[in-house]
């Protein structure tokens, strides 16, 4: 009998354990099958919208590119999109309804608005502010999505230069041309940078190349262009051009260089803080300039270390150690 008992109650445990309501282990895989989906058809919308915006064809073949799964398996998003009345077909083109429109851009304002809040207010690399918002997109509810918008300010465009759509669905068009479109003489200023590919955007990091900065064109072939950026003459490849968007600025307004930087100064030398570099974004930016660091600014070098790095400066009468490699990317008059 006792044995009988025992057998009962270890069935009844591992059924709780398999059926039992949100904790089961059948509640959570179809929890997560249900997610899945959700991920699949929302990945799509953004996709569909991007084309729309970009005037580009949409097709069942470069949907299931865009989404690397089999032409098989995005047949069944198709058709559950139909079944949604978020697509419609126009023979083998495939475009979004009023209520696609909607949901793609609500996806993709909350994907800008995290990129927006990791470069504003956290320490994590650049390259990885994209993968980060593609998961947190599928995640934050429209309540958290306002709520972190207010916290930001309703920032206007993500770190890349990309618009953010406003929460009644309105995108502005993106400005700018690509880079390599323009001719030897021509002075710019960056708007926007494709954060994909992974492998060239990481080289437009590597040259220093941020929204807001501003390159002067000197030369230009096929293969690659030769720029200035903040006093440095770089070579930048085609391809890589193709991926950095610019507009023409007033020459007068254009911050080209050389400049001096903060790191060049002699102990007992003072400097007039001009601006902060580009380069220098998010938490690292905002610590600077909660120390006082903002144009108009006197610093004095004091001392360095034993090692020569960091120097202490003297920044407002408080002693500030900077790094030289922060240092760089302080311009002083």
């Amino acid at each position: 009998m006792t044995t009988e008992i025992l057998l009962g109650l270890m069935m009844a445990s591992a059924g709780a354990a398999l059926f039992w309501p949100k904790g089961g282990l059948w509640y959570r895989w179809n929890a997560s099958r249900r997610n899945v989906g959700r991920v699949e058809v929302e990945d799509a919308l953004k996709h569909l919208y991007n084309c729309e915006y970009n005037r580009i064809v949409c097709t069942l073949e470069n949907l299931a590119g865009a989404l690397f799964v089999s032409t098989d398996r995005v047949a069944g998003v198709i058709e559950r999109l139909s079944s949604m009345r978020l697509i419609v077909h126009h023979g083998s083109a495939l475009k979004l309804t009023e209520e696609g429109r909607e949901y793609a851009l609500r996806v993709i304002r909350v994907h800008r608005l995290w990129e927006r809040y990791l470069a504003d207010e956290t320490a994590v690399r650049e390259l990885e502010w994209h993968s980060d918002a593609e998961k947190k997109e599928h995640l934050l509810t429209q309540r958290e999505a306002e709520a972190l918008a207010i916290r930001l300010g309703h920032p206007p465009y993500d770190p890349h230069g990309d618009p953010i759509p406003t929460v009644s669905g309105i995108l502005p068009a993106q400005q700018g041309k690509p880079l390599h479109s323009f001719k030897a003489g021509d002075v710019v200023r960056i708007t926007h940078m494709e954060d994909e590919p992974a492998a060239i955007y990481a080289q437009v990091l590597a040259n220093k190349l941020f929204p807001g900065v501003s390159v002067k064109i000197l030369d230009r072939s096929s293969a690659e262009m030769l720029i200035e950026v903040e006093g440095k003459n770089i070579a930048l490849p085609t391809t890589v051009a193709g991926n950095v968007h610019a507009a023409f600025v007033d020459k007068k307004e254009a911050v080209l260089g050389p400049r001096r930087s903060l790191a060049s100064l002699g102990m007992g030398d003072r400097g007039t803080v001009a601006r902060i570099s580009h380069a220098c974004r998010g938490m690292q930016r905002r610590r600077l300039m909660d120390l006082g660091i903002v144009p108009g600014t006197v610093v004095e070098a004091e001392m360095k270390s034993a090692s020569g790095d960091p120097t202490a400066y003297n920044i407002r009468g408080a002693s500030i150690a900077l790094r030289k490699q922060l240092a760089e990317m302080i311009f002083i008059e």
